[in-house]
């Protein structure tokens, strides 16, 4: 009796140290998940390049226009004065 008693202390111990352990692992992965999808809504905006003074803007912020970024409606002006001269 005293072996049978041993055994389920044991695989009760077993049982709430996997469950432990299963809990830690559900929170890392969801920890990581949340982290995977921040990165992505960051690298959403990516940066392109003012055709007129070549400073990097975020894509939701620039202006295109033929197939080119501008990062302010001035240097777009300029850009498309230019052209018309050409």
């Amino acid at each position: 009796m005293n072996l049978l008693l041993i055994r389920v202390i044991i695989f009760a111990v077993l049982f709430f140290a996997g469950l432990k352990l299963y809990g830690m692992y559900r929170e890392w992965k969801l920890n990581r998940d949340n982290l995977v999808e921040g990165d992505a809504d960051q690298t959403d905006n990516k940066m392109v390049l003012c055709t007129w003074c070549k400073v990097h803007v975020p894509e939701p912020d620039a202006l295109r226009e033929k197939g080119e970024w501008f990062c302010c409606s001035a240097h777009l002006d300029k850009y498309l004065e230019e052209q018309k001269e050409d």
